[in-house]
């Protein structure tokens, strides 16, 4: 079969602070107004008096979105949304360009490791740089799936089970069961500078919901990078009495050792999480030694598909689960076809989680929601990922090359 050439690469980028803000897309924090995802939640940043109501105010969302579009020689083209924003889009046009273009549509793995190997020198393997890595590799299984007319999934070998299910993130636990979802994950909203009172508090939500939400529904607490190990610690422990089912990036990326420690320390029973932000096949193969219970990596700033699939062959080596952190279509061709990822994540964008919003609304065309909290593979079976480009979206294309 002979298949065609990639015949040119091109970067756009809406959201973020070089734009207009509050675009959504797949700067999923670029939200308008009043949002519970910008309600006090516990980060790095909460010690700053200045900077712990709201994570938009030390610049969550200055990125914005980044759009790579991939069009073969044959004029099919295939695309795909990150994280990155205008600066996403330079690292694309000026750099990443040069090993894309010319080659075949099913070079993937060859342009992947061109990629990584051409930016260690400045991505440090992480970052924007591996954003607009991930956001290359994924428009490319987009654009491969629309020249063979099959869903990414079939080019990844197939469906292993029929359906997806998922556990929404977001602020009411209670409307996700409601809705059907296997379980809840909650921010927290305290940290070490709150001390023991803040550990109370969070621990009080998740007693909360517990009784809201019956002795069944899996709780959740996400942490997002804003703790220590004694305070990590210590809030597992306040939660083991509502059967918390696991305690979720704790750390910062690269402190290794506290994960190693909380795997030690937690509850008997109770899962330690992390990897959303760690950004190379490296750093999960370190977390896959330490213990993990379950790796979780960002489909969009891991390295794309293609280090998605090396992510959960480590684990699976060692009977470790990869749930990714929620990618939407991004993540559901892929978790489909591992047998190690037995459920998966939805965040809930909708202001209050009172509706099942696409999560890279508006940017996504015929965006898939879970229904009863699944996903059936047939919703899948659309070329690429089933989805299609917004274009009445504000896009901007900031450098060519």
């Amino acid at each position: 079969m002979n298949l065609p050439k990639i015949k040119e690469i091109r970067a756009y980028f809406m959201g973020g602070a070089t734009a207009e803000k509050g675009s959504g897309g797949g700067d999923y924090h670029d939200q308008k107004g009043s949002h519970w995802i910008d309600d006090h939640i516990a980060t790095p940043m909460s010690k700053y008096k200045e900077y712990e109501q709201s994570r938009q105010s030390f610049g969550i969302n200055v990125l914005g979105t980044l759009i790579v579009e991939a069009e073969a020689d044959n004029g099919v083209t295939g695309f795909a949304i990150s994280t990155g924003g205008e600066m996403g889009c330079f690292v694309v046009e000026k750099h990443l360009s040069r090993f894309v273009e010319g080659k075949c549509v099913s070079d993937i793995k060859l342009i992947h490791d061109q990629m990584l190997n051409a930016t260690w020198y400045y991505s440090g393997g992480g970052g924007i740089v591996m954003n607009a890595i991930s956001c290359v590799d994924n428009a490319l299984w987009d654009l491969y799936g629309r020249v063979l007319d099959l869903p990414v999934y079939k080019l990844l070998g197939g469906a292993v089970r029929d359906e997806i299910k998922f556990y929404a993130t977001g602020a009411r636990p209670d409307l996700a069961k409601e809705m059907g979802f296997i379980g809840g994950k909650m921010p927290t909203h305290w940290g070490p500078q709150d001390s023991d009172q803040g550990i109370a508090k969070d621990a009080a939500m998740v007693a909360e919901y517990r009784e809201k939400c019956g002795p069944d529904f899996w709780l959740m607490l996400d942490c997002w990078m804003s703790q220590d190990v004694n305070y990590a610690t210590k809030l597992a422990h306040a939660c083991a009495p509502y059967n918390l089912k696991w305690i979720e990036e704790c750390f910062p990326p690269q402190q290794y050792e506290s994960y190693r420690e909380l795997k030690r320390n937690a509850p008997k029973g109770m899962l330690v999480t992390t990897g959303e932000h760690h950004g190379n096949l490296e750093s999960f193969r370190m977390l896959s030694d330490i213990g993990v219970d379950i790796l979780q990596p960002d489909v969009s700033w891991c390295g794309g598909v293609t280090t998605l699939t090396e992510i959960a062959a480590i684990a699976k080596s060692r009977g470790q689960w990869v749930v990714p952190h929620g990618s939407s279509v991004y993540s559901h061709h892929v978790v489909i076809t591992f047998t190690n990822t037995p459920f998966s994540e939805f965040l809930m964008t909708s202001p209050d989680c009172a509706r099942l919003r696409p999560q890279f609304d508006p940017i996504l065309l015929n965006e898939p929601v879970p229904v009863n909290g699944k996903i059936h593979k047939t919703v899948l079976d659309r070329p690429g990922f089933g989805v299609e480009l917004n274009r009445t979206c504000k896009m901007k294309r900031a450098y060519t090359h």
